[in-house]
């Protein structure tokens, strides 16, 4: 167990069919994080709200330290409309602004940041120039930085893209992210040439891309390798590639194996999802089944 990670970036209510749910992709790795033992603070802001009152206890109920989320006195808790199309993928409306828009550099993030192991941080809470510039400041951090690509239209931005994966070590990304990255730095074509070109253009340690029902790849110091994946009845994909990549810092920190990081983080996406939501109460037999289906 690390002595401490910070998940920094957008705390939301997710607006599903089903109802409110407490999300955002940092919350989220957050929780999944804490649920394998590490030791978990989120830096966020929320408003002076109802949704802001039940985001920090929702925070602090899930295990994860909600010391460093800030309340905006203007700004509402951020929200986010999911729906879904015909096949089950989901669509985002992201309220904008919201106070995660304005989470402002502190002398508390200044001295979290400089003894934290991992520093997560993705793309979407980069929107805004306040929450941008106290990433980037928190990102002269000696931790290990892992970057979640999330592009998100109408915020994805190139600039801001290469600028994060300049400064990462560890990225995790989508295969339609994959390509849209390959795209706008002229990178080589094709999953293992491109994911290869991308460490090596960018200086990272480590590159995920999952492929939904068809697993996940990684390259990592120079070695690349697949899963196939786990084949499962889907009830919703919302958190499941946030669940993946907690997973795979998880088994990182752990000392494991390529092939054990890529088997973990797909088991534990897989059963996200079949679950509705995107941190559900972890059902071991279950998740045992989901393994033994593979074989």
């Amino acid at each position: 167990m690390t002595d401490s990670i910070l998940c920094v970036g957008e705390l939301l209510w997710d607006q599903l069919p089903t109802g409110l749910s407490l999300g955002g992709a940092p919350f989220n790795v957050a929780c999944h994080l804490r649920a394998a033992g590490q030791h978990v603070q989120m830096v966020s802001r929320v408003g002076r709200d109802e949704l802001g009152v039940r985001a920090i206890d929702g925070v602090t109920r899930h295990g994860v330290g909600p010391e460093l989320i800030q309340v905006d006195a203007t700004l509402p808790t951020g929200t986010v409309r999911v729906s879904f199309d015909v096949a089950g993928n989901p669509q985002y409306d992201i309220a904008a602004p919201a106070a995660w828009d304005a989470i402002q550099w502190t002398p508390a993030l200044l001295e979290a940041g400089s003894v934290a192991e991992v520093l997560v941080f993705g793309s979407l809470a980069q929107r805004s120039a306040i929450t941008r510039a106290t990433i980037t400041r928190l990102l002269d951090s000696p931790a290990l930085k892992v970057f979640d690509v999330n592009l998100r239209t109408p915020f994805a931005d190139a600039k801001i893209l290469q600028r994060s994966l300049e400064r990462a070590d560890i990225v995790k990304l989508n295969h339609d992210e994959l390509r849209q990255i390959i795209s706008w730095f002229g990178l080589p074509p094709g999953l293992e040439g491109g994911m290869s070109a991308l460490a090596r253009e960018f200086d990272c340690r480590l590159v995920c891309v999952t492929r939904g029902r068809h697993g996940a790849a990684m390259w990592r110091d120079g070695a690349f390798s697949e899963h196939a994946g786990f084949r499962v009845e889907v009830a919703d994909t919302v958190g499941a590639g946030d669940a993946f990549l907690a997973a795979v810092v998880s088994a990182l920190l752990a000392g494991h194996d390529d092939e054990t990081i890529l088997t973990e983080a797909n088991l534990l996406g897989a059963y996200v999802a079949t679950q509705i939501g995107p941190i559900p109460a972890y059902d071991r037999d279950a998740i045992a089944r989901i393994r033994a289906s593979a074989a």
